[in-house]
């Protein structure tokens, strides 16, 4: 099965080596505590690659850090997979993601090697009706260059992973520094028992064709 990039080198291993698990969304073939580093290289592979859907998640991104929680503000880009939430984006990415431009501020001001800048996502003790599955995302610098290091407690390789990728290389646009690395640390990565036939047509060459199922 071939593995044209980084990121399909992740669902490659999850389909030859992956675990089985049911939950209550349905059965997952998975990976733990998975570690993908990508580099500016691997992120322009990744894009001519495999297709997102880039001014979507441009517009889901710019919504997220604006603080909006209405989803019906998000289908008027057509973002419809908030649709199950109901109304209201409770206690997830917006409540968290609206901290992130004052930090990017920070961090072009200041631009200190000596300090972890960290945006947190989440708590234990709210109600959700959707808990954010990207946990963390830590900016570093070294000899100049920008590290981020995102921290997943959960990652729907199909759909939820190129996403993340991309609103991740979208946020280190936004700091005045050059790429150096985006590394993920995935908690549990996994396919949907449903995706897992146009996933194996994906890494066949049949990207084009492949519709992935949204699981809620």
């Amino acid at each position: 099965m071939e593995a044209k990039n980084k990121y399909h080198s992740v669902l490659r291993k999850i389909l030859e080596k992956g675990k089985v698990q049911q939950n209550k969304k349905g059965n997952i073939t998975y990976l733990l505590n998975y570690t993908l580093r990508l580099r500016p290289g691997d992120l322009l592979e990744i894009f001519e690659g495999h297709s997102v859907a880039r001014k979507k998640l441009k517009d889901e991104l710019q919504l997220f850090t604006s603080g909006e929680r209405l989803t019906e503000k998000y289908r008027e880009h057509g973002i419809t997979w908030w649709d199950y939430c109901g109304p209201i984006l409770v206690n997830s990415y917006p409540t968290y993601f609206e901290q992130l431009p004052e930090l990017i501020k920070r961090i072009n001001k200041e631009k200190r090697p000596s300090k972890n800048y960290v945006l947190f996502l989440g708590r234990n003790d709210v109600e959700s009706n959707q808990h954010p599955c990207l946990s963390l995302i830590q900016f570093q610098i070294d000899r100049g260059k920008l590290v981020i290091s995102a921290h997943q407690r959960s990652s729907d390789g199909s759909l939820g992973l190129p996403a993340d990728i991309y609103h991740l290389y979208l946020i280190s646009r936004q700091i005045d520094l050059p790429l150096k690395s985006i590394t993920l640390f995935l908690g549990n990565v996994h396919v949907y028992e449903n995706n897992l036939e146009p996933t194996r047509k994906l890494l066949q060459g049949d990207g084009q064709s492949v519709k992935f199922e949204l699981n809620v």
